[in-house]
């Protein structure tokens, strides 16, 4: 009996060690991901990590299939820290939650010359 008690504790041991692998894979993947979505939205990757915050059951084309969700900071202008999230189906991308970049007014994009757009200065509420 003990063969069998051995047997089953270590094919319990084999999956967890499975799924470990399995899940650090898919969070290299969604780092890699992260850092390509820093970098076509012009945004700082803050600690080069993510985290896994959420799984959820998604259909697709019928099936039933595992989303993960992963959150991540990034900084608009190196003075702040705005969390994100990056939802993956798989290997690919499925969804992307990113700060929201608040412009001047128009009238005074017109009348400049640069590429550079100037934001406005963030509110800072505080509680008194």
């Amino acid at each position: 009996m003990s063969d069998v008690f051995n047997l089953l504790l270590l094919l319990a041991l084999v999956a967890i060690v499975a799924a470990w692998l399995k899940l650090s894979a898919a969070r290299d993947r969604a780092v890699l991901e992260a850092r390509r979505q820093c970098e076509q939205h012009g945004l700082q990757l803050l600690d080069e990590t993510v985290g896994l915050r959420a799984l959820r059951l998604r259909r697709v084309d019928g099936l039933l299939r595992v989303e993960r969700c992963y959150g991540f900071e990034v900084s608009i202008d190196g003075h702040d820290r705005e969390p994100c999230r990056l939802w993956m189906l798989g290997n690919s991308l499925s969804g992307l939650s990113l700060p929201v970049i608040e412009l001047q007014p128009h009238e005074t994009l017109a009348n400049r010359t640069d590429n550079v757009v100037p934001l406005r200065p963030r509110r800072i509420d505080r509680l008194n």
